[in-house]
């Protein structure tokens, strides 16, 4: 299947003999091409439930790809912003960067409560290690005693600190809908145009 990073795709399964359609970000990259994956909590919800009946084998019908939220490398610098499992698409971005030996400046903010919360955090850190040209910043609303980086939600002395090309970085946010307004809020604050704003927003189920 092709697809760009940042794309989504709607997944259906049979609950209680009903079919019932959901979409989730990609959270593979296209350069990994021998699968799929997207990344959900399981929250207790009918469709959560559904997922963790499934069993290896069982069928599911997917309809992708979806969105524009999506990079394949057009611009130098891209600040991507995130809220707990908002990290999916951006972990395809960041991913794609990475294989691809694409010479973007990307900075990632990745917000969460915990540091139990932390989607994907071993594998943004062996990416880290590898792409000398992708930087991942942790911060935590509610930090044990021993924790060194962030604390608090993504503020403006935040991305002036991690990101000071800010004026000409291009944004990529992703998380609830009250996370994603928020970060509007903050970078047209900062004066960074809309044009170099994307935005992606996750809702519950």
């Amino acid at each position: 299947m092709n697809y760009k990073a940042g794309q989504y795709m709607f997944v259906t399964l049979k609950i209680g003999g009903q079919e019932t359609r959901k979409p989730f970000s990609i959270s593979s990259s296209p350069t990994e091409k021998d699968y799929i994956e997207f990344t959900k909590k399981l929250t207790g919800h009918p469709f959560s439930k559904g997922l963790e009946t499934l069993k290896v084998g069982d069928a599911v019908t997917i309809d992708a790809p979806f969105g524009n939220f999506t990079f394949e490398g057009e611009h130098e610098r891209i600040g991507l912003l995130s809220g707990g499992v908002g990290i999916t698409p951006l972990r395809s971005i960041c991913k794609f960067c990475t294989e691809m030996n694409l010479n973007t400046k990307v900075t990632l903010l990745y917000g969460n409560r915990t540091e139990a919360d932390i989607v994907f955090r071993q594998e943004l850190e062996q990416m880290q290690r590898q792409n000398n040209n992708l930087k991942v910043v942790l911060t935590l609303a509610e930090p044990e005693a021993n924790w060194e980086g962030h604390t608090g939600n993504i503020n403006a002395k935040m991305i002036k600190k991690e990101i000071p090309e800010y004026p000409e970085t291009v944004f990529y946010v992703c998380g609830p809908p009250a996370m994603v307004q928020a970060m509007e809020n903050l970078l047209k604050a900062l004066d960074v145009p809309a044009k170099n704003v994307r935005k992606e927003n996750f809702a519950g189920y």
